[in-house]
């Protein structure tokens, strides 16, 4: 008969677990995994739901971390890997483009931005660390969806009520995201322009390392914008740079 493990351990277990995995995964393989009851497993997971811990994908069946994993070690995150490997490089596309740019990350339907470097005489951005904005509507988590696979952002976006906005612009349904994601995967990057603040827009690429969820953007004011074959070759650069340090 299997040792019981203390609820605060089994949690612990349940997020480094999580935590370790590229995508989503059914509650069935976290109990598998940890030896632990289904019913305990349940019951954990849905615990950990109420405060945020994880997030539960219905249209698959799947969980996921939540955002409040990440606000308990934002601390941290100046240190952690991504964050830490992504610094230099993110400074150097700002010193080349001569505007805003930020690493963002994938929480759920969010994207929350763990940094951000600021070209000298702009003006600031809501995408400041720790922000979270609707993926939906940014460069950065329009990036970052179209190289999810597309059951995974149908468990993200279910329905309409899944569609958020800032300023009336963006998509509003499964099938506009659906179709914005498609030219987003032909053309290689994501933009968006007034979406998520009036008169600015930006453009995005993703960062595909393994077990990393991420993407670069870089930001300025729509009335003034920078040579865009420059802006997406900083951008490049930059992501295959993060790249290689993360190997």
């Amino acid at each position: 008969m299997s040792r019981p493990v203390p609820a605060a351990t089994a949690a612990l277990r349940v997020l480094r677990l999580l935590s370790t995995q590229p995508r989503p995964i059914p509650a069935s393989r976290i109990a598998a995994e940890l030896g632990l009851p289904r019913s305990t497993t349940y019951h954990l997971l849905h615990a950990m739901a109420e405060e945020s811990f994880v997030l539960h994908y219905d249209a698959d069946r799947t969980w996921g971390v939540g955002v409040a994993a990440w606000e308990v070690g934002q601390g941290w995150s100046r240190q952690e890997p991504l964050a830490r490997l992504a610094r230099r490089p993110l400074a150097d596309l700002v010193h080349r483009v001569g505007h805003v740019a930020h690493l963002a990350v994938l929480h759920g339907s969010d994207v929350l931005y763990v940094l951000e470097e600021r070209a000298p005489g702009r003006p600031p951005l809501v995408t400041d660390v720790g922000v979270r904005l609707p993926a939906h509507l940014t460069a950065s988590g329009r990036a970052i969806l179209a190289s999810l696979p597309a059951a995974q952002v149908r468990a993200l976006y279910p329905g309409p009520a899944a569609f958020t906005t800032r300023t009336g612009r963006g998509p509003s349904s499964p099938g506009a995201l659906r179709r914005l994601l498609v030219e987003t995967r032909r053309r290689g990057f994501a933009e968006e322009d007034s979406e998520v603040t009036e008169g600015f827009a930006s453009v995005g690429v993703p960062i595909t390392a393994p077990s990393v969820v991420a993407s670069l953007a870089v930001t300025w004011p729509s009335d003034d914008p920078p040579p865009l074959e420059r802006v997406l070759d900083g951008l490049r650069r930059t992501a295959a740079t993060i790249r290689r340090r993360l190997e």
